[in-house]
């Protein structure tokens, strides 16, 4: 029997058909890439940011909001008639020492990663325990390591998945809650942080995986989190890194390099 849909671009999977996905900061990069691989697999999506996307995305309705705003969050997802998953996505940071500013432009990092997430899930709750539903946080390697020059970046993920962990306890069995540990993407942002083709080349032979993540990667674990394939997982953090970062002390260390092991012991 025929199971899946057909779009302009092919077949979708129909394994969220008739759910509804709200995708905050879906309109660019990472938060594309999930609405879009959310969208393929036949779910309702609607991607929320200040601004619309440069191009629209097939399958995606884009709804305005700005996401620091409580009480307009509120009321976005009170109009809402349902609501199956929620992915909080919205995030980021520039480039900052923490000596070059002050605290209020450092808390605003804060704001924005760690307590839009906490305003958006407290006001989708109701939807999300009717229709024993998920919520998915956009997390960061950065939480679980030193982040110079994104420290307070890495503060907020770091606060991002406890409050995960914290909150699928407490809005267990109604709504699972998870979180990914996302590594370095590829997006259109990604010469910013780490230059032009040449950085992008030497930062991806960084990772074991050797390439950078797609926002197409991070879709699919985010869906696969969202899923019944997951029904079973609550409270966990899935690693997105490609293998994560080879430890330094390997490229400094003479004791294992080739030539050594080549002599063998003397």
């Amino acid at each position: 029997m025929e199971n899946s849909a057909r779009s302009a671009d092919g077949p979708v999977d129909d394994v969220l058909r008739g759910r509804t996905v709200v995708v905050t900061g879906g309109t660019r990069g990472v938060g594309a890439g999930i609405a879009r691989a959310f969208a393929a697999l036949g779910a309702h999506v609607l991607a929320c940011a200040r601004r619309p996307p440069e191009q629209p995305l097939d399958g995606v309705e884009f709804a305005p909001l700005d996401l620091r705003d409580a009480p307009a969050v509120r009321t976005f997802f009170e109009a809402l008639p349902r609501l199956d998953v929620l992915v909080n996505n919205a995030g980021g940071t520039p480039y900052r020492r923490l000596a070059d500013a002050d605290a209020e432009r450092h808390a605003r990092v804060i704001e924005l990663n760690l307590l839009t997430p906490l305003t958006a899930s407290l006001a989708a709750y109701e939807h999300l325990r009717r229709a024993r539903g998920s919520v998915v946080m956009v997390g960061s390697v950065s939480g679980g390591r030193p982040s110079p020059g994104s420290a307070a970046y890495g503060a907020a993920k770091a606060g991002l998945e406890n409050l995960a962990a914290s909150m699928a306890v407490e809005w267990a069995p109604e709504v699972r809650v998870n979180t990914l540990v996302v590594g370095m993407v590829r997006t259109e942002l990604s010469a910013v942080h780490y230059g032009g083709a040449d950085g992008l080349a030497a930062v991806a032979r960084t990772v074991p995986l050797g390439r950078l993540a797609t926002p197409a990667d991070v879709g699919a674990a985010a869906a696969f989190l969202a899923s019944d394939a997951a029904s079973y997982i609550s409270g966990a953090s899935l690693l997105v890194h490609g293998g994560g970062e080879r430890p330094a002390f390997l490229g400094a260390a003479t004791a294992n390099r080739e030539e050594h092991r080549q002599g063998g012991p003397g």
